[in-house]
């Protein structure tokens, strides 16, 4: 197992800040809806209300997640909190092509075996067989680590 650390992912403070802050203005808009002119419907009011605590906490958890450093070394992506998101050789293959279901600026990865489900909104997510990881982060640094990816899996397949 080698620790070589062969590209790094991470979030500009500045998407950090509009993406925490977009979440945290969805939130607050539907607080103040829900007490600046209540609806007369109980369950419509209790609904915005919960939309709105439920986008503040979302806002909470990206910006704790976006903290956070993907890193791709020989063997296996993993944050810099030390989670494996995969193994290199439990990739089956890399999709990053316009009609993928992935994050803004982001890849999806597809494993040959399930993992437990993760999410750390706005730089990462794994729910069975897929890993997306993307949202908050450049383009330019998630391109030449899908790059990589695709070819450290064809060179194990060969």
């Amino acid at each position: 197992m080698s620790d070589t650390e062969l590209a790094r992912i991470k979030a500009s403070a500045s998407r950090r800040v509009i993406g925490a802050g977009a979440m945290i203005g969805l939130g607050a808009l539907m607080l103040y809806l829900a007490f600046a002119a209540p609806p007369e419907n109980p369950l419509w009011l209790i609904f915005l209300i919960g939309c709105g605590l439920f986008a503040l906490w979302v806002s909470q958890m990206l910006w704790q997640a976006t903290a956070r450093e993907i890193i791709l070394t020989e063997d296996e992506l993993i944050d810099s909190e030390g989670d494996v998101l995969a193994r290199i050789d439990q990739i089956a293959k890399v999709d990053r092509g316009a009609f993928a279901m992935k994050p803004s600026n982001g890849f999806i990865i597809f494993l040959k075996e399930p993992m437990p489900r993760a999410w750390h909104p706005g730089l990462w997510w794994r729910l069975g067989k897929r890993v997306a990881i993307g949202g908050v982060t450049s383009g330019a640094e998630t391109k030449p680590v899908a790059d990589i990816i695709t070819m450290r899996i064809t060179k194990l397949d060969q």
